[in-house]
């Protein structure tokens, strides 16, 4: 753990603590020998030690279809993959309208964005922007929200952002619904072109996009409402980045520039309805949830209509003001409760938390060692942090004390106007993002031959990715423009061997 005076911060302490896991404290032999094994590297002439398993025990092997990112953490036991099994079926359950005869799989919507988990993170992978302008914008979305105050439960966070629900389409725009009633919206994206010249004479061209709700089923919106296009990230490694101890992420963080070179990461801090506390942020495109059980406890209230215990309402994310949707029949009974029960979530959570992260692959391949000196002298490991070493863990072996290869601090940056929403989600502003985790990054179009890159998939490329930072990130940016192609070359190939 690096010491940094964030960690005064007068802060709950619950931030620090990582409530949500049982852990066993690190010793003082331990914390140096993690200081030692974390350390940036200063040798580019080998690949480094472990770095060819980037989840640790829980590496899975590569392979060459698109099943890379759909099997289990290579250290379960046998008990533990067949609750893998029951969590994917989970996963994959086409769910239906209320009343139906299979009642197991009824409660779908009434309005929602997809019938399944795996329907927007595509063989567990990234989702992918609408194709021809018919297409239906599955596994992308829009969050809107309106200006608001900041919740009583939140004011020990003083730079907290407030907002509210857009008084009748809520947090989220859903683009499906039954035969008797309208959807939200059509989500409508146009692109324009633009060119970027690089050094060595070669050209790169970027999508920017704008984005319409269109067709609004439910009449205007507010004045002031925001909007964020969302498309759907990797379900990789997941469990390992909850189980980073949260002083370790924090420690990071660098909120006033202390060290002054440039980059400013910030902790989300969010409220956990699940343990009554605020949190750490860790998981989606802003970092807004905590834990990875809430996470998919909200998706399955936000994008499918489903109920869970955590977020019992049957409607899903059905406004007051659309009195029609909460009419409609759902899913909830005596028997079985909301309409997917704990036991269920407990294998969906287990589930999302044990996609394996697959192996490096050319790690040793002389334009791989020279990308990865090119992403160390280009700054980008100051976002993109290469490594950590999770919890002691009590309760879950398959997690506990692994050295992983994320490539992320899960902290908050400033992107810059090109890459801001303009929308806020609990401390980050509408121009930051988390730093996304890169593992598994060159297996992405393997996967998905159509998936996008950020966060709302308009990147067709690693590089466009690159070009499109900004913000924080426009000093290391402007570097990978003015290497020669052979060294941005490697710089590619290094991320494709992630």
């Amino acid at each position: 753990m690096i010491v940094h005076p964030v960690l005064a911060l007068d802060w709950p302490a619950s931030v620090f603590n990582d409530p949500h896991l049982n852990t066993v404290a690190r010793t003082t032999a331990e914390q140096a020998r993690i200081r030692k094994v974390v350390a940036a590297t200063t040798d580019f002439s080998i690949a480094e030690q472990f770095e060819a398993r980037p989840a640790g025990a829980a590496t899975t092997r590569a392979r060459k279809n698109r099943d890379a990112f759909s099997q289990h953490s290579a250290n379960l036991s046998f008990e533990q993959e067949l609750e893998f099994k029951l969590g994917n079926a989970l996963f994959d359950k086409i769910w239906v309208f209320s009343p139906a005869s299979t009642r197991a799989s009824d409660g779908l919507g009434p309005l929602h964005n997809a019938r399944s988990c795996q329907r927007c993170h595509l063989k567990d992978g990234r989702g992918h922007t609408p194709q021809t302008p018919d297409d239906t914008a599955v596994s992308m979305f829009l969050r809107v929200s309106v200006p608001g105050p900041s919740p009583a439960h939140m004011a020990e966070i003083k730079d907290y952002i407030g907002d509210a629900p857009e008084p009748t389409y809520g947090r989220q725009l859903q683009d499906f619904s039954p035969p008797t009633l309208a959807p939200e919206y059509r989500l409508d994206i146009t692109y324009e072109e633009i060119e970027v010249a690089l050094a060595g004479g070669e050209t790169a061209s970027l999508r920017k996009p704008t984005y319409k709700a269109a067709d609004l089923g439910y009449g205007p919106m507010h004045k002031d409402t925001m909007f964020s296009p969302r498309v759907a990230p990797p379900m990789i490694g997941l469990g390992l980045l909850e189980a980073i101890p949260a002083v370790d992420i924090l420690a990071r963080a660098d909120e006033n520039d202390a060290d002054g070179n440039g980059i400013s990461g910030k902790a989300n801090l969010v409220w956990s309805e699940e343990y009554q506390q605020v949190m750490l942020g860790r998981f989606g495109l802003k970092a807004g949830s905590p834990t990875m059980h809430e996470q998919s406890a909200s998706a399955f209230s936000g994008d499918i209509g489903i109920s869970t215990p955590l977020f019992p309402a049957h409607w899903g994310e059905c406004t007051v003001a659309q009195i029609g949707c909460r009419n409609q029949p759902h899913g909830d009974d005596i028997e079985r409760g909301t309409e997917i029960d704990q036991k269920n979530m407990d294998l969906v959570t287990f589930y999302s938390s044990n996609l394996a992260v697959p192996a490096r692959r050319n790690m040793d391949a002389p334009e791989v060692l020279r990308g990865k000196e090119q992403f160390y002298t280009a700054g980008c490991t100051s976002c993109h942090t290469p490594k950590f070493v999770t919890h002691r863990l009590n309760d879950r072996d398959e997690h506990s004390f692994q050295l992983i290869w994320p490539y992320s601090d899960l902290l908050l940056h400033d992107m810059g106007e090109g890459l801001a929403d303009h929308r806020p989600e609990a401390r980050a502003d509408g121009y930051e993002w988390r730093t996304p985790p890169l593992w598994g990054l060159g297996y992405t179009k393997q996967v998905s031959p159509i998936a996008g890159f950020l966060h709302d998939g308009r990147a067709r490329t690693i590089l466009e990715a690159i070009l499109w930072h900004g913000g924080e990130a426009q000093a290391a940016r402007d570097t990978v423009v003015d290497m020669s192609p052979q060294e941005r070359g490697d710089l590619i190939s290094f991320l494709e061997s992630l």
